[in-house]
């Protein structure tokens, strides 16, 4: 009978430490990934909860909130307030010692004009250009008799908007720009103007010279006021 001899496979010392050794260090990486998943997972859980406890410690209510937004908005309105102050000042027309809802009337160089100081310098029957209401160039009547008139007549004319200018030699007013013309009063005589000019009230309030609105009847045409 023949016997078989069977060999077993060698393994090296080499072999065998490495099995060895990969073992051992196989399950120390596995105990240290496990202990580090778990560590890291109770990190992430307490930096959570302790995040959400912060915010929301942190985040005001809902009175607050407007409290703040107030505060703000006031704090931003009042330096913005100031700039426009002046800005919108800048449009508004000059005047001083204002009686009621007028204007002290001014001269050419801007200087309030008193009757005294008028009726000096400019003769019975002138008509001579000054600032009146809403800045509009409008004209001082001195009278035949040398008293300054009640009224004052609006020098832009209802046509196109031209300033007119007085021709003591026709006694009108007569338009440079299309030929209109009014009489001595402002009231129109000849087209393509279809309106009288504007009126305006003299008054002489201590000692100044001040233009009110003029809103009744027009003593020229018997008619309302177009430009009240």
């Amino acid at each position: 009978m023949a016997v078989t001899a069977v060999s077993a496979p060698s393994v090296s010392p080499y072999s065998k430490f490495s099995s060895a050794e990969n073992g051992v260090l196989s399950g120390q990486r596995l105990a240290f990934a496990s202990s580090v998943g778990h560590v890291g997972r109770k990190s992430t859980v307490v930096k959570t909860v302790s995040l959400a406890s912060i915010s929301a410690d942190r985040v005001p209510d809902m009175g607050k909130r407007k409290l703040m937004n107030l505060l703000l908005l006031g704090a931003l309105s009042l330096p913005t307030a100031g700039l426009l102050g002046p800005y919108l000042n800048f449009f508004v027309p000059p005047g001083s010692g204002s009686a009621g809802s007028g204007v002290v009337a001014k001269d050419a160089v801007g200087n309030d004009i008193t009757a005294v100081g008028w009726l000096k310098t400019h003769p019975p029957g002138d008509r001579t250009l000054s600032q009146g209401l809403k800045g509009d160039p409008t004209y001082l009547v001195v009278e035949n008799d040398g008293t300054l008139a009640t009224y004052g007549i609006n020098a832009v004319c209802t046509h196109l908007g031209c300033v007119v200018p007085w021709n003591k030699a026709e006694n009108k007013f007569i338009c440079p720009c299309h030929g209109s013309q009014y009489n001595n009063q402002g009231q129109v005589v000849r087209g393509p103007a279809p309106l009288s000019l504007a009126l305006a009230h003299v008054d002489v309030v201590d000692e100044n010279v001040v233009f009110t609105p003029w809103l009744e009847t027009d003593f020229r045409t018997g008619e309302n006021p177009w430009w009240a």
